[in-house]
């Protein structure tokens, strides 16, 4: 990389994600040459994924606000606020939110898995449709198509 990348928060998409929570996409695979993907999630108490794992990448997540179940295989977790967790590529994870709001922030490796938010979220410069949700068989399209594999339902 020749020079550094700086987008200001007005500059980074803001994405309506599970339960009514967004996913802000803060560095994406063309902003660091494909090495990694930044994102920040904003979601309310009892937001969960489905169980699922990714084929591409390995993921980071840093509790930054809130508390949180983590599930890495059978392991269960409780995540604090200042709690950071990996997740290694293959092996199944999920989450649920258990404070009334939590602020997530998540780092994957290499880049590229912000594709499966843009395809099943829905960028807030947009007008929101009357009882727009991310049904299961969008997320599982989104998920299939960028490396993902969708195991269970959430935890």
């Amino acid at each position: 990389m020749t020079m550094a990348y700086l987008a200001r928060p007005e500059q980074q998409q803001k994405l309506e994600w599970l339960d009514g929570g967004t996913f802000s996409v803060l560095l994406d695979k063309e902003a660091t040459e494909g090495k990694l993907t930044v994102g920040r999630f904003d979601v309310a108490k009892g937001e969960a994924p489905p169980l699922h794992l990714h084929t591409r990448e390995d993921e980071v997540f840093m509790l930054v606000k809130g508390t949180a179940l983590v599930w890495s295989g059978e392991e269960e977790h409780e995540l604090r606020e200042g709690g950071i967790v990996y997740l290694p590529r293959n092996v199944p994870h999920a989450y649920r939110i258990t404070s009334d709001r939590a602020d997530l922030l998540m780092i994957a490796t290499p880049g590229g898995i912000e594709g499966m938010f843009r395809h099943a979220g829905r960028d807030l410069t947009t007008p929101r449709p009357d009882g727009f949700e991310i049904p299961i068989s969008l997320l599982a399209e989104a998920s299939e198509l960028y490396g993902g594999v969708i195991l269970g339902p959430p935890r």
